[in-house]
């Protein structure tokens, strides 16, 4: 595969051919529009595209990248920017390729319970277009109200409901996507069974924008569930709450939800966001979010009369229903903002560790240990119910030194203790540009070797994101 070095860098000719291409679309050399274009939520990284390009249309996205790959020139797919493993920031330069004008819900297919969609949409807008129709998108990451459906596929994204619904790989039947050497393909079929030849489709989503741009959708949708009920269940140990997470399931319950939260998780967020009436005993350690949803009224309370048995059994204080509501979309509220409260505290690194959730308990108890033997505080929160745990590890009094230098083995021993319980080291927010120095943790010469090749397939130039996943 080709190195970096080997990028040609963008000229003033290149910039002429490229803006001639993308006649219907834009064209950016502005410094201060391309600075913006070069960060997301990853930690405080800018890289910069050399020149951002927002196309209009599909042919314009098949030339463009026909030319690119000719003349060796690295294209980063850009949407939101809402990720946080630093998928879509340009680390070699070259073009920014923004698909922020996708942005249509082309069709909803009521009788056959599917969308059509660009890759721009909103994943909430999405969610509230095809909710008035009484259909429903599970996947919704905290970033839901501002993340696109394009980053979603890119990264295979989940949410709190993915523990009963699935994660986003669960609801793509078919993609339209352009090859880095210009040409289009549909990858699949608008069907729910498929079973012709390799899976295109899959292999696309979470990929990381690496093999191709995705610029059309058709997913799969389910009809909306009429009711929920939500409980706040608050414990004095932490690990005793994860252990009770594998104990509802084990009950023959399964929430469409069931979030963890550490203390600090929820006194930051309390302290960040206005408005937020929660009350938290001095020995509450921890928090469980449980959801449950459906249409029978009178099973949903049945199952959380199971769950608050089981709760209690693992040591839960009194557990609190949401009687309204305006109850629910505030501790929704708190739940979705914690990320953003724990990072407004200090200088941080987020990890997405995933185990069986019945390991929950013991990579909450090992991460902390291995905290104090290096030194660093961790806030944890995530989807306890599939066993994913975000890991923030705060920089506060740490020196750079330490923080550069010893951090990263503290890290690597996470990430060890995490595949040593069978778990890996993302579960949603990707390797990308953070995380692809780990990967020989969880993967084996074979199995790097193998990807890198079908990397080649799709991509001989290696202009397709480059410096992702992995060199």
């Amino acid at each position: 595969m080709s190195e970096a070095k080997d990028f040609t860098k963008i000229e003033d000719t290149h910039t002429a051919a490229i803006t001639e291409m993308i006649s219907q679309g834009e064209v950016i050399t502005e410094e201060e529009v391309r600075k913006k274009y070069g960060s997301d939520y990853t930690e405080d990284f800018v890289f910069a595209p050399d020149l951002l390009v927002k196309p209009k249309t599909v042919e314009e996205i098949q030339k463009l990248m026909k030319y690119c790959s000719e003349n060796r020139i690295p294209v980063t797919p850009i949407g939101s920017l809402t990720g946080l493993s630093g998928g879509a920031l340009s680390v070699h330069g070259g073009v920014g390729l923004s698909m922020e004008k996708f942005n249509k819900i082309l069709k909803i297919d009521e009788d056959n319970m599917q969308v059509t969609v660009e890759p721009a949409v909103i994943t909430q807008v999405l969610q509230e277009e095809v909710a008035k129709k009484l259909l429903y998108y599970p996947p919704d990451p905290a970033s839901r109200g501002s993340c696109s459906i394009g980053g979603n596929l890119a990264e295979n994204a989940g949410g709190p409901h993915a523990v009963k619904y699935g994660v986003t790989k669960d609801f793509v039947l078919n993609l339209e996507v352009v090859l880095p050497t210009g040409e289009k393909i549909w990858t699949g079929a608008n069907t729910l069974k498929n079973a012709t030849g390799y899976n295109i489709t899959q292999l696309m989503v979470g990929s990381e924008g690496t093999l191709g741009v995705i610029t059309k959708a058709v997913l799969k949708l389910v009809p909306l569930p009429r009711k929920n009920m939500l409980m706040l269940v608050p414990f004095t140990s932490a690990e005793k709450a994860c252990e009770a997470v594998a104990e509802v399931f084990k009950a023959g319950i399964t929430p469409s939800a069931m979030e963890f939260m550490e203390r600090d998780a929820i006194t930051w967020t309390l302290k960040y966001v206005d408005d937020a009436n929660l009350t938290i005993g001095n020995e509450v350690a921890a928090h469980l979010l449980i959801e449950v949803d459906g249409n029978d009224e009178g099973q949903l309370f049945d199952d959380c009369e199971k769950i608050n048995e089981i709760m209690e059994a693992h040591g839960a204080q009194e557990v609190q229903l949401a009687e309204s509501e305006a109850q629910k979309d505030q501790l929704w509220f708190i739940r979705r903002r914690v990320g953003e409260a724990v990072k407004s505290n200090s200088i941080y690194k987020e990890e997405d560790t995933v185990v069986p959730r019945y390991e929950l308990a013991k990579l909450l108890k090992g991460t902390k240990e291995i905290g104090k033997r290096y030194g660093f505080q961790s806030v944890c929160y995530g989807h306890a119910g599939d066993g994913n745990l975000h890991i923030n590890i705060i920089k506060g009094e740490l020196s750079d030194e330490d923080w550069n230098e010893k951090l990263p083995l503290g890290i690597r021993e996470i990430f060890e203790l995490t595949a040593s319980l069978g778990g890996t080291i993302s579960g949603e927010h990707g390797i990308g540009y953070v995380q692809k120095s780990f990967l020989d943790i969880v993967f084996d010469d074979v199995i790097l070797s193998l990807m890198k090749k079908i990397k080649h397939v799709f991509d001989p130039q290696g202009v397709m994101n480059p410096g992702k996943v992995f060199d």
